[in-house]
């Protein structure tokens, strides 16, 4: 196979034949562990080879007619694959999308002429927001609309058993003991898990699921469990899809979010491949296949998509400690809660002589509300969003002036602050007086403590 046979027509043209690549960098045990690059497809995710079968079959049978509508409900990857096929086929794009989804997937769905409606990730189905049930009510609502519905399109799985799994097969010489997959739209398993079984029967699949999932627990025990929640972005579900044929599954495994994050950082610092979070997930259930087995295997597992999408989250060593992801030495005081801790270089912040333009400018680029004010180490101040604005604000003649003013005009100096060492109960009288909390240890500065801080430690205390 090769990618240099171009110029191609289209970039549609360059989806699947993705490689793989052998990890050597990891204890694989008595196994050799492989893994297919399914981030190398022109929309960043296996889920393009869905689109592009889902959409074909659509217009084939009539389902799916010129200037017509494409709804679906979709956690970031199956929406970037529709609307990288059908937007140039001049359809409309409306996806449904949980808000937990990365930022990147929805800044980029929205770069290629996708409407975008978020909704909540923390219902269930039949609720009126759960996202699937809205993208089903909107397509019955809308004229010339065809729901793409990847849970029980045909489509789907048909994809990777005529694609993925002849794929593999081939890469690997006729010589594939497991394959590790994790289950969204069920997809994947199932055309996967036909094809081997029609070719290798002595294939197993083995499934990564999230904990929290219930999909694991179901083909562990036979019983279905009550949904948790997970961090972990496209797999795991609370309920079986229809296109998920779990009788196929030999092994399951839940992964916690904290070791998919691990695996998945480890798959960039080790083997130089950036991925998402489901793909550490994958990873870290075929590490645990691999290392349990006592006779030679091999394996293959995916990178489902790019971790290009997940910088501000999976990649971010604030958002891992936001979310109780980390291995933070826990100390019961103040310190536990300083997201971004001066000492170790992750406090924003700016100089009294900076203008307030670049104090507004970092705010925008951090997500934060206030920044500390830092003069030679030490702090002298604090700068937030309704002080920036007071400075500005009056008759619009001069007011742009007004942003090149020092943040020393603006801010506040009067500081109260806490001592590391204090308890949480020290944070509410702060918070009483509108005041973000200040942390010092000893005489030097640790960093800032917002409700939003607080909220998080206690959501994830144990």
């Amino acid at each position: 196979m090769s990618r240099l046979n171009g110029p191609y027509a289209s970039v549609l043209d360059l989806v699947g034949e993705t490689p793989i690549v052998e990890l050597t960098k990891f204890d694989t045990g008595r196994c050799r562990l492989f893994i297919k690059l399914e981030s190398q497809n022109p929309g960043g995710s296996i889920k393009d080879r869905i689109a592009l079968s889902m959409i074909a079959d659509a217009e084939r049978d009539g389902r799916l007619a010129p200037g017509g509508t494409i709804i679906e409900a979709t956690a970031g990857n199956t929406g970037l694959g529709l609307a990288q096929v059908g937007i140039p086929k001049g359809y409309r794009i409306i996806l449904i999308v949980p808000d937990k989804m990365s930022r990147e997937k929805v800044q980029h769905l929205r770069a290629l002429g996708a409407e975008v409606r978020l909704t909540r990730s923390d219902v269930g189905k039949g609720h009126p927001e759960y996202y699937q049930d809205m993208a089903e009510k909107l397509a019955t609502e809308t004229p010339g609309a065809f729901y793409a519905n990847q849970f029980s399109n045909p489509s789907n799985p048909a994809a990777h058993e005529r694609t993925t799994g002849p794929e593999i097969w081939e890469q690997l010489g006729h010589d594939v003991d497991a394959v590790v997959v994790g289950v969204g739209s069920g997809g994947t398993l199932t055309g996967l898990g036909r094809y081997f079984a029609s070719v290798s029967p002595r294939t197993e699949m083995v499934l990564a699921d999230p904990a929290g999932s219930v999909l694991a627990p179901l083909i562990k025990t036979g019983e279905m469990i009550e949904a948790g929640s997970w961090t972990v972005e496209g797999i795991g579900e609370d309920f079986v899809p229809p296109n998920a044929d779990l009788s196929l599954v030999k092994k399951a495994y839940s992964i916690p979010d904290k070791q998919s994050m691990l695996a998945v950082r480890e798959l960039l610092s080790k083997e130089g491949i950036l991925a998402g979070s489901s793909s550490g997930t994958l990873l870290a259930a075929a590490l645990r296949y691999c290392r349990e087995q006592t006779e030679p295997k091999r394996v293959v597992t995916f990178v489902c998509d790019s971790g290009n999408k997940y910088l501000s989250k999976v990649f971010d060593d604030v958002w891992l400690a936001e979310q109780g992801l980390t291995d933070r030495e826990a100390h019961g005081n103040l310190s536990d809660l300083v997201a971004r801790t001066h000492r170790e270089g992750a406090t924003l912040y700016v100089g009294p002589d900076d203008t307030l333009l670049n104090a507004y400018g970092r705010m925008r680029r951090g997500d934060v509300s206030q920044l500390p004010v830092l003069d030679g180490g030490g702090l002298v101040g604090i700068i937030d969003e309704s002080d920036i604005l007071t400075a500005v604000d009056g008759s619009y003649e001069g007011r742009w002036d007004r942003f090149n003013a020092p943040v020393r005009s603006a801010m506040a100096s009067d500081l109260h602050t806490l001592q590391a060492g204090q308890t949480l109960d020290a944070l509410l009288p702060v918070f009483d007086r509108n005041e973000v909390a200040i942390i010092f240890d000893q005489d030097e500065f640790v960093g800032l403590v917002t409700r939003i801080d607080l909220i998080n430690h206690l959501r994830h205390a144990r």
